[in-house]
């Protein structure tokens, strides 16, 4: 049983205060987003480019397989479009070209400039060939830089050590995005930058951005953007969440795992067509496709994670599994399931043919990254960022780099372990009202660094439990915070069902989340954690 002693009790001006604080007063607006030419090469970069499209030279983008790769291509399709200029674009497949802008992807490229988005700053082989072959590679990338530099025309990043750009914390999508807006100016385009808003903020919110600064009025002002656009991959979306006002919560649960479940499981090209649909209907069409692969995603996923758990030891600070021939599409999910489950950072290796493909997800403070670096001696490849990060290497090193991360986790202070969403405090059940949704709206969007906040509810007296959904997996539990409490309050557990208790007593974190069903609006308290059972 945990103890919650120092957990405050809340009224809504308290929570109000918090909830500032939180933001150091640090909103943005759009207008001051830092100028893109502080990007470094970016002016290089988008003179490069203009320049190509006045001498009509061939252009092909090189994008990657996930919803940040994805929406940056499509922003590049979309802008292109508008020109008009054609624009030959390739993201590749992940089982047959593997990860960025490989040798084997340039094999298939016909082009005197070729761009990349959201990759290709480990791309040091293909910039040579690149090189050989007089095409100008201008890379685009947001993934931390390794010692050597591929020798490119130019490059795009905002976590070069010389890079002057103010806000480092940006995706793949937003570097493209701020590229472009450079190169609209270097030929006087009468492009609207914000109509690409709608893209550009799912993929800020699926590459799991932190939301403050500029990326938070990014997210907020795009979202608004999805709520009005005529883009017919926007009106899907609209549909088919059917909600009076769209949340980043809906974008990272409900859309950015269906815009991901082409490059996990088939290729890509599914979802970028989705995004870049010029008629509702093959965006429509596409979505249905990405819905099926979707729910043979959440198929896979499951069976993969229930066999990684059990291979999974609590010893150790860092979880390392592995097993021959698990799907590569699912791993990085499976991954973030086992970091749930042992507060832990994760390691998901799938093994093919004595060669393990792995992806690795952090927790609290840990930098997975840096982490992965310091042993890299036994790895192939790796990449990523301080949350996320891919890797590869020989199954008979698997041992090896499992003990030496291990080694290098364990210097690291047991504090950094601990997840960064701490509980706010306790609610009486009186302030769990509508005006308490508008209060919590205001703070939206919520997400990395802005996590919806987290309630306590402590020993509380179970007054009911309900089981609903199609396979009665859900739980509803009817509940009294405080003995003398007139007003019972219902929890939501999804996706598990559990029996009452011998005490009768619960103890567990939630969030209170606005539930839209026919147009009639509610709050809705969901179970985040039970700490007693």
């Amino acid at each position: 049983m945990h103890v919650f002693d120092d957990v405050p009790i809340l009224n809504k001006s308290a929570l109000f205060e918090l909830l500032s604080q939180r933001l150091d007063n640090q909103e943005k607006t759009l207008s001051q987003i830092p100028n893109p030419s502080l990007l470094h090469d970016a002016p290089r970069a988008a003179k490069k480019i203009a320049d190509a499209i006045i001498n009509k030279r061939k252009i092909t983008v090189v994008g990657d397989y996930d919803v940040d790769g994805i929406s940056s291509t499509a922003i590049m399709v979309d802008f292109f479009k508008q020109i008009p200029y054609p624009l030959q674009t390739i993201i590749p497949n992940r089982f047959n070209d593997g990860y960025g802008v490989s040798p084997g992807v340039l094999n298939r490229v016909d082009a005197d400039i070729v761009i990349t988005v959201d990759n290709g700053i480990t791309a040091i082989e293909a910039a040579k060939l690149c090189m050989d072959r007089g095409i100008d590679l201008i890379i685009t990338d947001h993934h931390t830089p390794l010692e050597t530099l591929p020798e490119a025309y130019a490059i795009v990043n905002p976590k070069l050590s010389k890079c002057d750009y103010p806000f480092k914390d940006i995706c793949g999508a937003q570097v493209a995005w701020l590229l472009l807006g450079l190169v609209k100016k270097e030929l006087s385009l009468a492009i609207d930058m914000k109509s690409f808003l709608d893209i550009l903020c799912i993929a800020v919110i699926a590459d799991i951005m932190p939301l403050k600064n500029i990326n938070r009025a990014l997210v907020k002002e795009g979202l608004s953007v999805l709520m009005r656009s005529q883009r017919p991959s926007s009106v899907i979306i609209r549909d088919f969440l059917n909600k009076s006002s769209i949340t980043s919560e809906d974008i990272a649960f409900q859309i950015a795992p269906r815009i991901n479940s082409a490059g996990r499981l088939e290729d890509a090209s599914i979802a970028l067509e989705f995004l870049t649909a010029t008629t509702t209907n093959k965006a429509y069409t596409q979505f249905e496709k990405l819905n099926s692969l979707n729910e043979q995603r959440r198929e896979t996923e499951t069976q993969t994670a229930n066999e990684a758990l059990e291979l999974a030891q609590e010893e150790g600070n860092v979880i390392v599994v592995a097993k021959e021939g698990w799907h590569e599409g699912v791993i990085g999910i499976v991954a973030s399931r086992l970091v749930e489950h042992f507060q832990k950072p994760a390691i998901v290796l799938s093994i093919n043919n004595g060669v393990a493909k792995g992806s690795a997800r952090s927790i609290g403070n840990i930098d997975i990254y840096e982490l992965i670096k310091q042993n890299s001696v036994f790895l192939n490849n790796f990449g990523g960022h301080k949350m996320a990060a891919g890797l590869g290497l020989e199954e008979e090193n698997i041992d090896s780099f499992k003990n030496a991360i291990n080694k290098s986790a364990s210097k690291l202070d047991s504090s950094d372990f601990l997840p960064l969403d701490s509980i706010m405090g306790v609610l009486p059940s009186q302030e769990i009202d509508f005006e308490l949704l508008e209060l919590l709206g205001n703070f939206e969007p919520y997400g990395e660094a802005n996590s919806r906040p987290l309630f306590l509810i402590r020993d509380a007296q179970i007054v009911e439990i309900k089981y609903f959904g199609k396979d009665k997996s859900h739980t509803k539990i009817i509940i009294r915070q405080f003995v003398h409490d007139r007003k019972s309050i219902e929890l939501i557990l999804f996706k598990r069902a559990i029996k009452m208790p011998n005490e009768k007593k619960l103890t567990c974190s939630y969030r209170v989340m606005k539930n839209e069903f026919n147009s009639a609006v509610s709050t809705q308290l969901i179970i985040n954690k039970i700490y007693n059972y």
